[in-house]
């Protein structure tokens, strides 16, 4: 009966352990791996199966498991790194360890790969997107004439836009969509923002701190880019709105520039046909310091 009873309690504590898997999402990365002798997958395709069959295991077993991009070519850097033999299991379970806590992740809920992947490379991007211009608001320094952090007053600035760009919002869901071509690569963010019943938007934090990010590089940089959201709500029209940056500050669009921006393909330049049922609007007003051709904000000249 005791032994009974410590299997019992080790499939209890089993239940409680979290786990991430490494998954190999395209063809590309998971032939680099072949080359690896104890890497011992031969195709792509029932590798993916095999993987899909082992996270509905373990969720049938009512384990917590989440899904990391495992890229080859990091895993080979972490190796040497850490002198670690990369042809060995334990080091590719080291690397997904590793991966769990630095890493882009997505919980397994039951949903199938071809779900899981899209989404996984999404948060992958998002968070590289995150990385690299909070690095680039690092490196732009102080303002030559008071001194101040310039990318820390950007961000700071793009907080208060951001929020005040949703507490003018229409009730309802919103989506917004951050664009700045920034040299020598163009950023895009996206955010989410639900209503509560008070009336107070409901937002993930993490997206919005990436968000801002986005948008005070726009600013600090003084570069070309725009802002738009999209609010939608029961037995109302979607609203479609938008401001373009133009300096350290924001420039609402005309609905014919939102109409244009929404209407037009990004890759062909061509037209493309209005949804029903959107109106395409001029943005609420934000008030003279909130982008709407009031005082000037900082006064940097960097």
């Amino acid at each position: 009966m005791a032994h009974i009873s410590h299997q019992s309690m080790r499939r209890v504590l089993r239940r409680e352990i979290a786990g991430t898997i490494g998954l190999l999402a395209d063809e590309h990365d998971f032939t680099a791996m072949r080359r690896y002798r104890s890497f011992t997958f031969d195709d792509h395709t029932t590798y993916l199966q095999q993987v899909e069959a082992l996270l509905r295991t373990l969720a049938a077993q009512g384990n917590h498991t989440t899904v990391a991009l495992f890229d080859p070519e990091e895993y080979a850097e972490f190796c040497t790194d850490t002198g670690l033999d990369p042809d060995a299991p334990s080091s590719r379970t080291r690397f997904t360890a590793e991966l769990a806590t630095t890493g882009a992740i997505v919980l397994y809920e039951g949903q199938p790969l071809t779900e899981l992947v899209p989404e996984l490379i999404d948060e992958a991007v998002r968070q590289a997107t995150w990385e690299y211009a909070t690095t680039l608001l690092a490196q732009i320094g102080n303002c030559a004439s008071c001194g101040e952090d310039i990318g820390r007053a950007a961000f700071t600035r793009a907080m208060e836009l951001l929020t005040r760009i949703l507490d003018t919002a229409d009730p309802g869901e919103r989506h917004l969509v951050c664009s700045v071509s920034a040299k020598p690569q163009a950023l895009v963010a996206v955010l989410r923002a639900d209503q509560n019943p008070d009336g107070a938007p409901q937002l993930d934090e993490s997206e919005a701190l990436e968000f801002a990010t986005v948008l005070a590089v726009g600013l600090a940089t003084r570069s070309p880019g725009g802002l738009v959201m999209r609010t939608s709500a029961p037995d109302t029209t979607d609203r479609v709105y938008g401001w373009r940056l133009r300096g350290d500050d924001l420039a609402p669009l005309t609905a014919g520039e939102v109409f244009d921006a929404y209407c037009t393909d990004v890759e062909s330049g061509d037209l493309v046909s209005p949804e029903s049922g959107v109106d395409y609007c001029t943005p609420p007003d934000l008030g003279d310091d909130y982008g709407q051709g009031g005082a000037a904000t900082d006064g940097h000249t960097h």
